[in-house]
């Protein structure tokens, strides 16, 4: 066996390293062999050179030393299980002409391997959101001791010997957006995630009806964002096969230790740089599957941190019957998402007081403006702007949301803070690609397009992570399946990369069914040029004319109403009746009424209709057989 260093203590525990005729450094830097996480670790700490002399160790002048045995050394043969300390890690040495029986497998606090183990499969990921984490959680338990994960996310912090997420004083600004995730999602995954995100009650509601999609009769459950991400992180903080940086991945940077995995899983989100820097790999995107006359499609949805006072039946009911504003919220508080017109999407800016310039920092970036105490207006921390629409309280803008805030029962002190997001889709030809082949000294390494990465979201909250949580299931289950030591191959990914392209069909029928509508003479329109052309017709929120003593808008609004809470009834009681909906909508603005009935209503049959399910292909536990070519000079004999 060949002479090898193995992590004995600390994130890289259980993983080992071939020593050759190269030099293996340790320390914190990303380009090091063996990176070190600890913080007591220099940058460049210790270096183990090949010479006539066997192994040797040597310290590079690193600021807190380097351990054998408990004796720091600037210079040490290494010798058979020399216990090796370097920051708050440790690691074993192992000698060539050591027999496998004299192994102290004790030391490494892992299960021994049996003959037949297939080897380490080591993998990369790019993004420890929900979707990253939950891959890595799926696959350690699908490949038990046989995996060793990195996941890297910049917006982490080290906090003793766990890995946590940054807050506020640190520029991470948590995501308290609540999601809907659906029950086919959510029980696919390990009965060790599901404790842990559901177990306290009060983490989660069940405010939509169950619908096409949901199994054993179980309803989608509404959960934030941020409680998601604490979970998972923390759960995977507890496994020694699971690696955790702090540090946002650079494609560039890490490229030699790339070459040195068997996978990279890219879980970035929609804007990630890794995808981009493998782009030749991946393909480039198609922006014309979703345009219309010729220009790509793209919503800016405007996201309103808000508490209501409606029953959820009752924003259930106001939600669907119009394609304006969309409330997900768990147990009142959530976000109210306004899908804007081009022309209010010009106004959705900031202005620094200071320098009195305009900033598009929550329109571009986007940034979370929340409401000061001091003076009750919504700032950008990151930039200090301050958001435009509300200084002017008159504004087009201001007034429509205000409406908004009104057709939800939320007094205007509840809004305590504004963010936008973009939305648009893309037909991506791939999400398996060999990002390197398989050298003497590299295993050869896939990447793969995971979540919003592979996906982009819609306007429906939690659309993204429902896609995202099918993918890495799917990724997990095929990797498991292929994996058995060797160099991977495209054909172990034909399963995964069709469950891709049935959730990205799944996900674009979804999107433009929520981005556009078509009229009764077959004209197709984007929604938000529909909501621009009644706003104009109705003069405004503040509108007041003839027009505002016509009460058409509201009948046929309510008679909308009546039909879909006809539908929904069997699936969700104490909806609201015609006269308490007509009270309420009643303090609504003429004008906006006509946009809420002109919006049309969603079409849940597609939006909120059947999930594609992954288990199609993975229903058996044998590979995928394909037979080999007959050889024409032996003909399979007949009968």
């Amino acid at each position: 066996m060949p002479s090898v260093i193995v992590g004995s203590t600390g994130p890289f525990t259980g993983q080992s390293v071939v020593l050759g005729r190269e030099p293996l450094s340790f320390g914190r830097k990303s380009d090091n062999g063996v990176v070190i996480v600890s913080p007591s670790a220099s940058r460049l700490h210790a270096e183990i050179l090949d010479e006539d002399a066997g192994f040797v160790l040597y310290d590079r002048d690193s600021r807190n030393g380097t351990f054998v045995n408990g004796q720091r050394v600037t210079r040490h043969v290494l010798r058979p299980n020399d216990s090796i300390r370097i920051g708050d890690e440790t690691f074993l040495y192992e000698a060539s002409d050591v027999m496998e029986t004299v192994m102290d497998l004790s030391l490494l606090e892992v299960p021994r391997p049996s003959a037949a183990d297939p080897g380490t499969l080591r993998v990369t990921v790019t993004g420890g959101g929900p979707v990253g984490l939950a891959f890595a959680l799926a696959l350690d338990e699908l490949l038990p001791g046989r995996t060793a994960i990195t996941v890297y996310d910049g917006r982490w912090t080290r906090k003793g010997s766990s890995v946590v997420w940054k807050d506020e004083t640190q520029g991470n600004f948590r995501r308290q957006q609540v999601v809907t995730v659906q029950s086919r999602q959510y029980l696919a995954l390990s009965e060790e995630v599901l404790d842990a995100l559901f177990d306290d009650g009060g983490a989660y509601s069940e405010m939509w009806p169950v619908g096409p999609d949901s199994v054993d009769g179980r309803p989608p459950r509404n959960i934030r964002i941020a409680h998601i991400e604490d979970k998972l992180l923390d759960l995977a903080n507890r496994r020694p096969s699971i690696r955790l940086v702090p540090k946002r991945f650079d494609a560039a940077e890490e490229q030699n230790r790339i070459t040195r995995e068997h996978v990279l899983v890219v879980a970035e989100g929609g804007r990630s740089h890794t995808r981009e820097h493998y782009a030749d790999r991946f393909g480039a995107a198609d922006a014309s599957i979703y345009s219309l006359d010729g220009e790509h499609l793209q919503d800016i949805v405007l996201g309103l941190r808000v508490k209501s006072k409606l029953p959820d039946p009752m924003s259930v009911l106001l939600t669907v019957s119009q394609n304006r504003f969309l409330l997900n919220s768990l147990r009142g508080e959530g976000f109210l998402n306004m899908r804007l017109t081009r022309e209010e999407t010009k106004s959705v800016i900031g202005i620094d007081p200071v320098r009195q310039v305009f900033e598009e920092c929550i329109a571009a970036r986007p940034c979370l403006m929340s409401r000061q105490e001091e003076d009750n207006e919504f700032r950008c921390p990151t930039h200090g702007t301050l958001f435009l629409p509300a200084l002017l309280r008159g504004s087009p803008l201001w007034k429509e949301i205000r409406q908004g805030l009104s057709l939800f029962g939320v007094a205007e002190e509840d809004l305590s803070a504004i963010t936008s997001f973009r939305l648009d889709m893309v037909q991506r030809p791939r999400f398996t690609a060999q990002l390197h082949r398989p050298t003497a000294t590299a295993p050869g390494t896939y990447g793969f397009l995971l979540g919003d990465a592979a996906n982009a979201i819609h306007f429906w909250p939690g659309r993204g992570l429902n896609s995202g949580l099918a993918s890495a299931t799917s990724l997990a289950r095929s990797l498991s399946r292929a994996w058995r030591g060797k160099p991977l191959r495209d054909a172990d990914f034909i399963r995964h990369e069709a469950a891709m392209s049935m959730l990205q069909y799944r996900h674009k029928s979804r999107a433009w069914n929520a981005m556009v509508t078509t009229d009764e003479q077959g004209v197709t329109r984007a929604i938000k040029d529909v909501i621009a052309r009644s706003t104009e017709a109705g003069g405004g929120a503040a509108a007041g004319s003839a027009y505002a003593s016509d009460e058409s808008d509201l009948d046929a609004l309510l008679d909308r109403m009546a039909e879909i809470r006809e539908r929904l009834a069997p699936r969700m009681p104490g909806l609201p009746g015609d006269g308490e909906l007509r009270s309420h909508l009643a303090s609504i603005a003429p004008a906006t009424l006509r946009t809420l009935r002109e919006s049309g209503a969603w079409d849940t049959l597609i939006v909120g209709g059947e999930e594609a399910d992954i288990d199609l292909f993975y229903q058996s536990d044998s590979p995928v057989f394909v037979p080999r070519p007959a050889d024409p000079r032996n003909p399979a004999p007949v009968g």
